[in-house]
């Protein structure tokens, strides 16, 4: 756990390459009152009032202990959960829970902040696939809950875009510096949320009281999904070309409920029953919240709802890998998507004073090419600051010695002319966007320049940057920072879902947000800027359910969800499977990247699908030891039939728990077993083979073996058995099973782990 620390805190130091939100639960002060989200019964409502804001209303104010009833209701909530949230003392709280109708409180949680090439990498084209299939996501909507939009961004231009669909009921709200002219046939729509602050912070003044953006994530995820063309699009010169989001027809609608001055999820909540009211097709969410029960997370409540309109959602995994367990938003009713690179590099050129030329990875933003040359000198493990500063204007070579972090900071300190840093790190993504010039050579490239240094009395070197290398291999490659399951709110589903691309993604960026510093005090701005998380990752994969749901407006979120997951890549463009940088580069595990990384064209047809109902979770959540009133919490009726309660929804992963330590032995088998039903969406006569890869140490076994289906439509049962040690000993194995169709055009693919991680566990780590 130590590793996972230290690599989070400089993660959050250099603040240079990532950027991504998520909710967290932290530790505040006993205040007078505090925000509290209350669940009530709808039903229970008197006939006495018109409506349940009302009753509300009248509920407050029946245990204020003062009569400052407007200032105490922060939102009455009537559509993804039926309630309110307040502001209370402990005492009006507690005096609340004898009121009728009341089920459940929660806390307010505070909230924490967690492309030119991705779509060609993703196989979009004009020609065919995704693109043409679903006329670019035209007619479709896709919602956001961020921290805003820039307007003028050149990305929320309308030009092609069709008339705004009919059924659109939301509205572009004037605030300051923003009003609704600035929305148009892209930006559809533009609502700002943040009664939840001021509740908790009475004397908060907003910098920027509308929806405008002024932190730059919000403008760059809902340009990632749905963002217009723009030529000409760069980060400084690098990642050069026409910038597009994933549905470039799509409208866009942003939510505002992350601010400079803090967030709470009561606006969250807020932020995502307006969508939903507003008619939004797909939401967005890059942020999640971490180590509380499913019937407590604002989240998985709110988008439970969401899910039940229809609304296909998308959420982020979290940027707290390797570590396994780290995972947020494992909630089993959205999508949850983990981040890979793409097959891009970013590089420079060291010309050295011989004529020779060594080229090593970066993005720093300063000049493009200089050819004066300047010194060079080789200080080894660059471990000495004192020696550093005493350096000059020149530049310095680096050996890694395995403190690669701690020799950046040296030379960044040391005011030295740039730095060279010879590695084998495969990792570099949080060093590449450096302040001072910098180039990260392989030991091979490393060696030239040492010896020409060695051969040389006086040895120089001149630079060039901003070189962008397309078709690298391998790529895809899971990121060392992307969250891991599993999830420890709910295990029982192999999270994440899925992978997309979301290192240094290309997207808008408001024009006086600053991007970059150099040399300590030059402030650099651009149109555009490179980002990485699994913030990034989330809205490529709104932007391509949203192509899914235009091809296919009949499917549900579970289908959407099925399509991509069941058709996605687990081999790189070397076709060996998907490597994890956090993990020595080894084969990537499902818990890292889920069932493989999206491939939007193949999940326009996919053969088969998992499907799931609303019922469906209603008996997965009957199944949990949870009250009757925290199901209710999610799912907000008071008459939930838990008579087939049922842990094994009909999701297209498995995931199987070995733990059981007793005294038995240890080389007693026990089997898992599973039940799934899959729908014929392809023609209507045709018949699939199972498949099973090996999984060392265990059996699976799959009955029927063969699925014959007559017509389109057609939903068939089989069952999976997965038999192992009672106690791993191995923290996990995995393997997949195939249903191959007889003609060979469809392989619809699910993941299997066996694992000894247990929910136990996974809370465990989170205390270490």
């Amino acid at each position: 756990m130590a590793t996972h620390n230290h690599y989070v805190s400089f993660y959050f130091w250099l603040s240079i390459a990532t950027v991504s939100w998520h909710l967290v639960i932290v530790s505040t002060l006993a205040h007078e009152s505090n925000n509290y989200i209350i669940h009530m019964d709808s039903t229970m409502m008197p006939k006495a009032f018109a409506d349940h804001h009302s009753w509300y209303l009248s509920t407050v104010d029946s245990v204020l202990s003062t009569s400052s009833i407007s200032s105490k209701l922060i939102y009455s909530y009537t559509h993804v959960i039926h309630g309110f949230s307040a502001s209370l003392s402990v005492a009006e709280l507690e005096a609340l829970k004898t009121s009728p109708g009341y089920i459940s409180s929660v806390r307010d949680l505070p909230v924490i902040p967690d492309t030119t090439h991705t779509s060609q990498f993703l196989g979009l084209t004009s020609k065919t696939g995704a693109w043409p299939a679903s006329n670019y996501g035209k007619d479709t909507i896709i919602g956001l809950v961020d921290t805003g939009v820039w307007p003028e961004s050149e990305s929320f231009n309308d030009d092609g875009m069709a008339e705004i669909p009919s059924r659109w009921k939301g509205e572009c709200e004037s605030g300051t510096q923003f009003n609704s002219s600035l929305c148009n046939k892209k930006l559809i729509g533009a609502r700002f949320f943040n009664k939840g602050i001021v509740a908790q912070q009475p004397n908060v003044t907003f910098t920027m009281n509308s929806t405008r953006d002024t932190d730059g994530h919000g403008t760059h995820t809902s340009t990632t999904a749905a963002g217009n063309y723009v030529s000409g699009a760069s980060y400084f010169g690098y990642a050069p070309g026409t910038a597009t989001g994933m549905a470039p027809r799509a409208h866009v609608a942003m939510y505002k409920a992350l601010w400079d001055e803090g967030a709470f999820s009561s606006d969250i909540i807020a932020a995502i029953e307006q969508a939903v009211v507003d008619g939004v097709d797909v939401l967005s969410l890059s942020f999640g919240i971490d180590g509380v029960a499913l019937y407590e997370d604002p989240v998985a409540i709110a988008t439970f709802s969401a899910m039940e309109k229809g609304v296909f959602v998308s959420t982020s995994a979290g940027n707290e890998g390797p570590s396994y367990g780290f995972l947020h938003n494992g909630i089993p009713w959205v999508l949850t998507v983990a981040a890979t690179t793409i097959d891009r590099d970013f590089q420079g050129t060291a010309h050295l004073g011989n004529g020779e030329s060594v080229t090593g990875s970066t993005l720093f933003p300063g000049v493009n090419s200089s050819s004066t040359q300047m010194p060079i000198v080789f200080m080894n493990a660059c471990d000495n600051l004192k020696q550093l500063k005493m350096v000059g204007n020149k530049i310095v070579v680096c050996q890694d010695n395995g403190s690669l972090e701690d020799q950046y900071v040296n030379v960044q300190d040391a005011n030295v002319a740039g730095g060279f840093f010879i590695t084998n790190n495969t990792d570099l993504e949080l060093f590449l966007q450096s302040q001072f010039p910098t180039l990260f050579l392989n030991p091979k490239e490393g060696e030239a320049v040492k010896d020409y240094i060695k051969s040389n009395s006086q040895p120089t070197a001149s630079l060039e940057f901003q070189k962008t290398i397309l078709g690298v291999k391998p790529a895809p490659i899971v990121t060392s920072y992307t969250s891991r399951g599993p999830s420890s709110s709910f295990p029982f589903t192999l999270k994440p879902d899925i992978a997309a691309p979301g290192s240094l993604v290309l997207a808008a960026w408001p024009q006086n947000i600053s991007v970059a510093t150099i040399n300590k005090k030059e402030v650099l701005f651009s149109d555009f800027n490179l980002l990485s998380g699994t913030s990034m990752a989330c809205p490529h994969a709104a932007g391509l359910a949203a192509l899914l749901k235009g091809a296919h407006p009949e499917w549900s979120p579970a289908a959407i969800r099925s399509a991509m997951m069941t058709t996605s890549d687990i081999l790189d463009n070397t076709l060996d499977p998907i490597k994890d940088i956090g993990d020595h580069l080894l084969p990537a595990s499902p818990l890292a990247m889920g069932a493989g990384h999206v491939n939007p064209n193949k999940a326009l047809d996919p053969g088969l699908i998992y499907d799931a109902t609303v019922d469906d979770y209603v008996n997965l959540l009957c199944a949990l030891n949870f009250t009757k009133k925290q199901i209710q919490t999610i799912t907000k009726s008071a008459s939930n039939n838990c008579s087939t309660p049922s842990l094994d929804l009909n999701y297209p992963s498995f995931i199987a728990f070995f733990n059981v330590n007793d005294s038995k032995s240890s080389d007693v088998q026990i089997t898992q077993e599973f039940q799934r039903t899959v729908t014929n969406v392809g023609k209507g006569q045709s018949t699939y083979g199972a498949s099973v890869t090996a999984m060392k140490g265990f059996e699976v076994g799959v009955v029927p073996n063969k699925l014959v289906f007559k017509t389109e439509g057609e939903k068939l049962r089989f069952k999976v058995s997965i038999r192992g040690p009672r106690l791993m000993t191995e923290t996990e194995a995995f393997g997949y099973l195939s249903w191959v169709d007889s003609e060979g055009k469809h392989v619809v693919r699910s993941p299997i782990v066996a694992t000894k991680l247990s929910s136990d566990i996974v809370e465990s780590q989170k205390h270490i």
